[in-house]
């Protein structure tokens, strides 16, 4: 038998003309220096640096190594008696990195403004400094965050499985180190960081929003937090859960910009998954639970439950009759 000989699946009816580089890249390099120097579209051709991304995630993976010493470094740390030249090291390096970022994202900020940058490299000196100070602080926060995934999930083993392997715990890692900065006023790295910590988790969390301590986030993806939400202490998230704002006109956006747009969390709430609470004046109130899918623009006293009445379920056989009906509940959580 003859073999039948397919057509070549790069055939097309939408025939396109033969030309050369010279023919086309010369128009569009045009077109598009064009839209970029009369400032129609964005871009950073400026004579000031602006921070780099590269360098700013590094900085989030220095700081990891810092703070959590021997879990994320290539080899076997030396010696305990060794460990201060260690994290001193690291610390120094540390320093100098950010002290270089946070320069260039204070005097791009001056160049867009217009502003004199007489002291930005002064001042992002003081900065990192201050920066550097505050580790210890950080770190303890952070050991309460780990407290709170031991205490909050049974699946988890140890300490060690939460510090690598769990998202929530890297995202909020990045957002105690992007809060910082946030605190001290330096543009562009916080958002670099968060996004980065977004990439990595989907757990968005804005490094304006306010968080105390022995925060967990289990499982995580999907999770908002606005930047103007404050959040007490041992609150507990699971995964979808959005902390947002409700939705403004356009002429109120910049307006409203600085308002609190985003709910107050207070101690010891727990928020199911996929549970939306909207507007910066919605309390959830101290020990409540709101159950998952719940949607919530109004604020809760402490104590409180909220939930959705459990949906009717129907089960179907493979005859296509209904065999049985059923599914409420006490609710959702």
């Amino acid at each position: 038998m003859s073999k039948t000989t397919e057509p070549c699946s790069c055939a097309s009816e939408v025939r396109l003309p033969c030309i050369s580089e010279a023919d086309f890249i010369p128009s569009v390099v045009s077109q598009l220096a064009e839209g970029f120097t009369s400032r129609r579209w964005s871009s950073h051709i400026e004579p000031v640096e602006i921070p780099s991304w590269r360098e700013t995630v590094d900085l989030i993976l220095q700081a990891q190594r810092i703070l959590f010493p021997g879990y994320f470094s290539s080899s076997t740390l030396p010696s305990s008696s060794s460990l201060g030249y260690h994290i001193g090291h690291n610390l120094t390096l540390f320093h100098k990195n950010l002290s270089q970022q946070v320069n260039s994202a204070l005097r791009h900020e001056c160049f867009r403004r217009n502003h004199s940058c007489s002291h930005c490299g002064e001042r992002s000196s003081q900065i990192a400094a201050a920066f550097v100070r505050s580790l210890p602080e950080i770190r303890e926060t952070l050991e309460t965050d780990i407290s709170a995934a031991l205490e909050g999930d049974p699946a988890a083993a140890n300490a060690d499985e939460i510090i690598f392997s769990y998202p929530g715990m890297f995202a909020v890692l990045v957002y105690r180190l992007a809060h910082r900065l946030f605190e001290l006023e330096v543009p562009l790295l916080p958002r670099i960081m968060s996004e980065y910590a977004y990439h990595r988790t989907a757990i968005d969390i804005h490094p304006g929003a306010v968080i105390g301590d022995s925060f967990f986030i289990d499982h995580g993806a999907g999770v908002v937090i606005g930047a103007t939400c404050t959040i007490g202490r041992r609150v507990r998230l699971y995964q979808g859960v959005t902390l947002g704002a409700l939705s403004l006109p356009k002429d109120a956006v910049q307006r409203l910009k600085n308002a609190k747009r985003h709910p107050t969390i207070e101690d010891d709430a727990i928020i199911y998954a996929n549970a939306t609470i909207l507007g910066g004046d919605t309390v959830i109130g101290a020990r409540s639970i709101v159950g998952g899918n719940v949607w919530l623009t109004k604020s809760i006293g402490p104590d409180t439950k909220v939930l959705l009445k459990q949906p009717e379920l129907i089960y179907i056989g493979k005859d296509g009759e209904t065999k049985q009906k059923g599914g409420k509940g006490d609710g959702n959580i």
